[in-house]
């Protein structure tokens, strides 16, 4: 397969003459280049068949150790101007960035296929998608990039039309942690990653793409990139709302994307739109209008299960590749919350041994189509996208924050969403209950200053003449005990359902300081075992909590200077003055 677009076979040959590979691959997304790549990798080790009655076309990658997630610490954002970056981000000098990455590139291909693959983040003909490119020596990346996007010659024919790309670059290298880099250079629309073959530092469609360099295309162009599942909410009557939400880690994220009414709940449906990354533009009609610009999905595998998320487990059972989660004796995989069985091999290969700790790495992914999931949505291969009828901003507060809370107004959404945080727990950090701001759940993946980011948003929002309403959910607050108060799960679906009657207004809401809560009798409860003062603990506002937190998200914002908002510090005093 040879590209028609100039610029593309410049770049792939200057790349070629840096890294100096034995071969060059494009990639053309077929089953045939597939199977010989998979072929390949069974004979080198790089995958490992797993058990093929039971997991058709599923295999088992194991990276190396000190290879296994994101990498904050070594990524950065080139920018020519350091505050154009942020001090939410690491930032080095472009010049030096290139000059310090491209000496770990040259020569790093010698014995090595270098593959190129073309892809398109979202619906090939969609006018909300993007493309790029990504070179890598890694055939597994290769075949992660094929789940993952919309990838091969459709992708590349796109390009030659539009005549534009995001070029990213990536080698396994050594793996050495001491050699290891991930580059972006916004004004470029350029990637460069080295040293880690683990997934969002290798698949660059992924968190690069998608979202540090698409967060700064969509500043330019008027649209948000943002770390948001979709879901479609579809009432017995027919009627469908999409919701788009935000979750930092280990906050239920894919389990509501994949949601499952619960039995109460007769005639409502829930649809997979995407589990990771939303792109809304401003459509003619004064609506937010969302793609997934992915097209599978690369989730966390420990805790996934019959009870938190059958629908994943479900679409696990063929054509997926696994990444250090363990086996059980008859070569199926295995992680924690899975399943009673019993593993026999760590994620390392190791005889299993409870005092080496889990099986599976805590980290350990699977990477599946969409498509296999029981809830998937076809409105996700939509070119016009899906209209967005609210946004769900959550963290996970033991305490004060209520379970749901509707925003004022857009600008005080976006407020909610730039002060969002989680509690750590003991076991992560050695200290219980400090409150980490994570805005938007964008924190690890916002390609430039989040003064300006916040700006840009309060900018799209003015834009809109009928915007989504802005939620926030808390679905981890614990009793005096330390029990959780709500079931979560399939019973969040209450709370979509509260959203959904506020959007079409059929609820009032009680108006507090902090927004607009459920008043009585509005939040769905029919067949919960719930007491009702439970309920009320979980829908109270603590006005005195409330005061020192707001304090604490004002010193949050002033470490942004003169490039946070005014509007916000604006909206934080009237949210303290209602108080007061």
């Amino acid at each position: 397969m040879a590209s028609r677009l100039e610029s593309l076979n410049q770049w792939v040959s200057e790349v070629a003459a840096l890294t100096t590979p034995d071969e060059i691959v494009w990639c053309d997304g077929s089953e045939q280049q597939s199977e010989a790549l998979k072929a390949q990798m069974l004979a080198n080790g790089d995958l490992l068949e797993l058990n093929q009655e039971t997991h058709p076309g599923c295999y088992l990658h194991r990276s190396d150790p000190k290879d296994v997630a994101r990498v904050e610490h070594l990524t950065f954002v080139c920018t020519s101007d350091k505050a154009d970056a942020g001090p939410n981000n690491h930032w080095m000098d472009p010049a030096a960035a290139h000059a310090k990455i491209d000496g770990l590139f040259a020569g790093c291909m010698r014995g090595r296929t270098m593959y190129v693959i073309p892809y398109c983040m979202g619906p090939i003909d969609s006018p909300f998608s993007r493309c790029g490119v990504e070179i890598t020596d890694s055939p597994y990346v290769v075949e992660n990039m094929r789940l993952m996007t919309r990838m091969g010659t459709p992708a590349l024919q796109r390009i030659e039309s539009e005549g534009s790309f995001v070029k990213g670059l990536h080698s396994i290298g050594e793996l050495d942690p001491e050699r290891r880099f991930i580059m972006h250079f916004p004004e470029e629309l350029t990637i460069k990653s080295y040293g880690s073959g683990y997934g969002g530092n290798a698949l660059l469609g992924k968190k690069c793409h998608a979202l540090r360099l698409a967060s700064w295309q969509a500043r330019d162009q008027g649209w948000l990139a943002e770390h948001m599942l979709i879901v479609g909410v579809q009432s017995p009557q027919g009627d469908t709302h999409y919701i788009a939400a935000a979750f930092p880690s280990a906050c239920g994220k894919t389990n509501l994307a994949m949601l499952i009414p619960p039995e109460t709940h007769p005639g409502w449906k829930v649809w997979t739109v995407g589990d990771d990354i939303c792109w809304m533009h401003p459509g003619k009609d004064g609506r937010l209008w969302a793609i997934n610009p992915e097209s599978g999905f690369f989730g966390v595998a420990p805790g996934t299960g019959e009870k938190t998320n059958p629908n994943a487990v479900a679409m696990l059972d063929r054509d997926a590749i696994f990444t250090n989660v363990g086996v059980t004796a008859d070569n199926q995989p295995w992680w924690e919350g899975l399943s009673d069985q019993q593993p026999v091999k760590d994620w390392q290969g190791r005889d299993y041994q409870p005092g080496n700790g889990p099986a599976a790495h805590p980290n350990a992914r699977f990477t599946v189509s969409m498509r296999q999931c029981n809830s998937f949505s076809p409105e996700a291969d939509n070119p016009a996208g899906v209209p967005i009828s609210a946004i769900v901003f959550g963290g996970r507060r033991a305490s004060l924050i209520p379970l749901v809370f509707e925003a004022r107004d857009w600008a005080h959404g976006v407020l909610v969403g730039a002060s969002m945080a989680s509690e750590t727990t003991a076991a992560a950090t050695g200290a219980v209950g400090v409150v980490r701001r994570d805005p938007m759940a964008m924190k690890p993946f916002c390609g430039y200053n989040f003064g300006d980011y916040w700006q840009h948003w309060l900018k799209v929002g003015a834009g809109l003449s009928n915007p989504p309403r802005v939620f926030h959910v808390n679905w981890f607050r614990k009793s005096a005990e330390g029990r959780f108060m709500w079931p979560g799960f399939g019973d969040n679906l209450r709370v979509l359902q509260w959203m959904i009657d506020r959007c079409d207004g059929r609820a009032q809401g009680r108006q507090e300081p902090i927004g607009v809560l459920p008043a009585e009798g509005e939040l769905n409860t029919e067949g919960l075992d719930i007491a009702p003062q439970v309920l009320d603990e979980l829908l109270t506002v603590d006005s005195e909590g409330w005061r020192a937190e707001l304090e604490a998200i004002g010193e949050y914002m002033a470490g942004f200077g003169e490039r946070c908002p005014p509007q916000l510090q604006a909206e934080r005093e009237r949210t303290e003055n209602a108080l007061n």
